[in-house]
């Protein structure tokens, strides 16, 4: 079995025999279920991939469905013209990057239908495309954007956060002077922004982030894992000398526990998933690929540690909504995948956060942790010893651990003004240890 590491493209993964968790019957229902759609998903959790399938779709290539569940569904194979725009791969902290883009982009598109006149703004040269191409096929577009959010996160509480917002707001203006040349459109990104005016010149997509119909477009559920990699567990169980329902418990315990609903459909991390698949082992994959900075940043801003964040019941509105205009970390740790679902209550329609997984309750911890306490030494070592005398139910030298690990934390970190600020600081430092 090739595992299809790092590769985000349909066509590549069809035409060389990668495995492929076959999410068509969901594509299907969504590309005939609405207009314009919005997706919130942690990074590395398939959404360039899923743009990637639905473009093949619209550009009625047939033959990459072959044996999927959409060639069973789809009878016309219509041929439609596509605009993908992905804003993956690029720096936006470097001043003129997203209106270079958006021109590259333009200009592109505009040399292929041959329009010449380009003195209009950006809106106004995308619905003259879009409108060209419409008229050319036969049939109204399809415009895809891929990390819609990256350029104003890239830049996020600097002075170009203002500059990319306005931009951008042109740009997406045009999902509403042209929508009579639109097919269907879909934006994917991590956060979702709200109260902010880039949104604001254009008609609102439909979320469906939390739409339990289409909770799986993204990630691999539990039927998926034992439909698809039930020989490779068993390999990696005999590898292990362990059972196949140990190792799978095991995947489990350090993958799994993302939910996108109130249905809560189980869902594993992909990138981690097939990384450990692939490699035979159990590690963390995903936290390893990108250090989430600013979330350290916004909880030491914002007054509310994270012992006090985790496995409690918030309205959707607390955690779905990133408000530009507030500096608030729990959507932003919500929508990055630290934190996810975890229970629904229906009576007072709110959800339970926690960490998904091991692999993330670790390793967002470990630096929120290292952060907090500046501690100097081998912090991973003293946990190795921690846990070792732990085990051994040697309880005085845990204490001795104990003291000498809590006087090595400066004490301009726990100095504050009054006792009930100091209980909270000592109730956050035990959590963290422990």
């Amino acid at each position: 079995m090739k595992y299809p590491i790092g590769i985000q493209t349909f066509e590549k993964i069809r035409e060389n025999d990668f495995v492929y968790v076959d999410k068509t019957a969901l594509v299907y229902n969504l590309v005939r279920g609405g207009h314009i759609f919005f997706l919130s998903r942690p990074r590395r959790f398939g959404k360039s991939l899923l743009l990637s399938t639905i473009k093949a779709y619209f550009q009625g290539r047939k033959h990459l469905f072959e044996g999927l569940a959409m060639e069973g569904l789809e009878t016309e194979w219509n041929e439609y013209p596509v605009f993908h725009l992905d804003f993956n791969g690029k720096n936006f902290t470097i001043p003129d990057t997203l209106d270079n883009a958006l021109l590259d982009f333009l200009d592109t598109a505009e040399k292929e239908y041959g329009i010449m006149d380009r003195k209009r703004d950006i809106g106004e040269r995308f619905k003259e495309i879009l409108s060209t191409a419409s008229k050319r096929y036969g049939r109204k577009a399809v415009v895809l954007v891929d990390e819609y959010d990256k350029p104003l996160l890239d830049v996020m509480n600097t002075p170009l956060e203002q500059t990319n917002r306005d931009i951008l707001k042109g740009f997406y203006s045009v999902f509403k002077l042209a929508d009579e040349y639109l097919q269907f459109v879909m934006l994917t990104g991590v956060t979702k922004f709200s109260q902010i005016s880039v949104f604001s010149g254009f008609n609102q997509p439909k979320d469906i982030s939390m739409d339990f119909r289409y909770e799986a477009l993204c990630g691999i559920t539990e039927a998926e894992l034992d439909s698809y990699f039930s020989e490779r567990m068993q390999e990696m169980a005999d590898e292990s000398g362990i059972t196949k329902e140990e190792m799978r418990a095991r995947i489990k315990r350090m993958y799994d526990g993302y939910h996108f609903s109130e249905r809560m459909t189980d869902i594993y991390n992909p990138f981690s998933l097939l990384n450990a698949l692939d490699e035979g082992r159990i590690d963390s994959f995903w936290f390893r690929t990108g250090t989430p900075t600013y979330l350290v940043k916004l909880i030491e801003d914002y007054d509310e540690n994270i012992n006090e964040m985790v496995g409690q019941f918030y309205s959707t509105s607390q955690f779905i909504d990133y408000k530009a205009d507030k500096q608030l970390p729990l959507p932003m740790i919500y929508q990055s995948g630290y934190l996810t679902i975890k229970e629904y209550n229906p009576r007072t329609r709110s959800f339970k956060l926690d960490f998904p997984n091991d692999e993330v309750k670790e390793g967002f911890i470990s630096l929120i942790a290292s952060n907090y306490f500046k501690a100097k030494g081998n912090s991973q070592s003293w946990i190795f010893d921690a846990v070792d005398v732990l085990d051994e139910g040697d309880l005085e030298t845990f204490r001795k651990l104990l003291t000498a690990f809590l006087a090595g934390i400066p004490y301009s970190q726990r100095r504050r003004a009054d006792e009930q600020e100091q209980e909270r600081d000592f109730q956050c430092t035990f959590y963290l240890i422990l």
